[in-house]
């Protein structure tokens, strides 16, 4: 059986930490109160998942919060920015033999299991999986062996982070298939419109 690892990077949820942009808008508890909301939506569309699952914290693993610790193998991130941090636990998770290695955040609300699964079924036939964020920047990126220049010379959190991360993939010859555009929440119209559209399911 083919070896497929899922990478789930979160921030701890400590207030004044995570949806700090958010928060310029609706206030620290309110911005606080929705990421322990897509925390949980997160944890409810990959914990079912037949892949190996790996959470990776941002400043400590907690073995006592909601993320089950026989389901979830927990991690703490290393690196001195996202790009490091990723490509640290990519290395990390495809040295140990996985095939096909995914990474997700804990910002989009549209993300779905199928999504995920589709990722991973494409990744048999591509080098790259990437699934573009209507922000300019990407929700999920897979690969089956660690590519780092995606992760070099990259302005993180910026409109132009997407389009950068394709000329990498063009420029060293990588096949890669995008997955639908999504949205993450980080700002105040993120976050209307993705509760307009839990109200409509």
């Amino acid at each position: 059986m083919d070896k497929e690892t899922l990478i789930i990077f979160i921030k701890n949820p400590i207030k004044g930490k995570a949806k700090t942009r958010l928060a310029q808008s609706i206030g620290v508890e309110e911005a606080h109160l929705v990421y322990l909301q897509l925390l949980a939506y997160t944890r409810n569309i990959t914990q079912g998942l037949s892949c190996h699952k790996q959470l990776y914290y941002s400043h400590f693993v907690d073995k006592t919060d909601e993320w089950d610790n026989t389901t979830f193998n927990k991690k703490l991130q290393t690196g001195n920015d996202l790009g490091e941090r990723m490509a640290n636990a990519f290395q990390e998770t495809l040295a140990v033999g996985i095939d096909r290695a995914i990474i997700i955040g804990s910002d989009c609300g549209d993300l779905t299991s199928s999504i995920i699964e589709q990722a991973f079924e494409q990744l048999k036939e591509y080098d790259i999986v990437i699934g573009p964020a209507e922000d300019g920047g990407y929700y999920l990126l897979g690969m089956k062996q660690l590519h780092s220049s995606i992760f070099e010379d990259k302005q993180w959190s910026t409109e132009g982070l997407y389009q950068s991360t394709l000329e990498t993939f063009h420029t060293h010859q990588l096949t890669y298939y995008e997955l639908p555009m999504l949205n993450d929440i980080d700002e105040y119209e993120d976050l209307l419109q993705w509760r307009k559209r839990q109200k409509e399911m």
